[in-house]
């Protein structure tokens, strides 16, 4: 079963996979991503892959006729892509070079160029999962991309809270972020001349870091040759500080934030990577509980300014073995 559901109750899409729990567990000395798995060329620095079992598909199966009333379904039409980072199996972004990582961030330009000429898709949303406690099974460096069919409610919000933002102040909304960070320093980790990151004033998770281009730009696309260059070196060293916190690989969940594409709701929309590490400290992790799961009221248990300082002290180490 595959195919797109509307939940009435919160106006949002969701995606019925049911193929996906056919996905085999893997050889312990195999990996597809690997040269010589038959599966990806011998020699690469980064690929785009073809997810073998995508929740969206662009021949994508009719709905079962299970719908009715206020039950609405639809085909899950879309794409998914898997990005390998690199051939080396155990390589983290830290690892890599900066010309290493620009590369990626070519790929990424190109494939979301490449989605967004299907009008058909709405969002195309780039992210990486990272490690076992984010439910990561294959532990070669790899993100993805979907391109969905719909605009999830979150970047539904996003955009409808920029425009709003915009309608009162004539203002863009992350510009005014992040000037009162700058007003207020302490939640700003560190930044070069085209990025910002920093821990925001709401952070729902204790080392939730944000990724913010200083210059207001849309999407992934709209990036210089250099912008692109310090894009990907600022996100290898936001993920080299988080590793450097309590000395291991830290998890996260990364999402790149572009404005929608073919549907006129992109105008006021400011690009942006937000970070969600599911860890509290080095051996404890911040569980989505009651309040955060079915309430979307969210609790994050330490002060972000606090956390700020940390990351700065985390920053600076990894500056130093780099």
């Amino acid at each position: 079963m595959a195919e797109l559901r509307f939940n009435p109750l919160t106006r949002d899409w969701v995606m019925i996979a049911s193929h996906r729990q056919a996905r085999p567990n893997m050889p312990k000395d195999w990996c597809p991503f690997c040269p010589g798995s038959g599966k990806v060329p011998d020699d690469f620095t980064v690929l785009k892959y073809d997810n073998d079992f995508p929740a969206l598909s662009p021949m994508p199966p009719s709905p079962d006729e299970v719908g009715g009333g206020v039950y609405k379904t639809a085909p899950c039409y879309g794409k998914c892509e898997v990005i390998l980072y690199s051939k080396n199996h155990t390589a983290t972004l830290p690892d890599l070079s900066d010309e290493h990582v620009s590369e990626l961030v070519s790929l990424w330009r190109q494939r979301f160029s490449a989605l967004s000429e299907d009008k058909n898709h709405k969002y195309i949303f780039i992210f990486e999962n990272r490690g076992e406690l984010v439910g990561v099974s294959m532990p070669h460096p790899h993100g993805q991309i979907y391109a969905y069919p719909f605009i999830p409610k979150k970047l539904e919000l996003e955009t409808e809270s920029f425009r709003l933002h915009r309608k009162e102040t004539e203002n863009c909304l992350l510009c005014d972020m992040l000037r009162e960070e700058e007003k207020f320093e302490k939640r700003i980790i560190f930044e070069n001349e085209a990025f910002t990151v920093f821990l925001p004033f709401f952070t729902e998770y204790p080392y939730g870091v944000y990724i913010a281009p200083k210059k207001c730009v849309r999407y992934i696309t709209d990036f210089t040759e250099k912008e692109r260059f310090l894009l990907g070196q600022t996100i290898k060293r936001t993920v080299g500080m988080l590793d450097s916190l309590f000395d291991f690989p830290f998890p996260y969940m990364m999402c790149m934030h572009n404005a929608p594409v073919n549907t006129g709701d992109a105008n006021d929309f400011h690009f942006h990577i937000e970070f969600f590490p599911p860890m509290r400290s080095g051996d404890k992790q911040k569980f989505n509980a009651s309040s955060e799961t079915g309430a979307w009221a969210h609790c994050n248990p330490t002060a972000p300014e606090e956390r700020a300082e940390e990351l700065r002290r985390a920053y600076k180490k990894f500056m130093e073995k780099e």
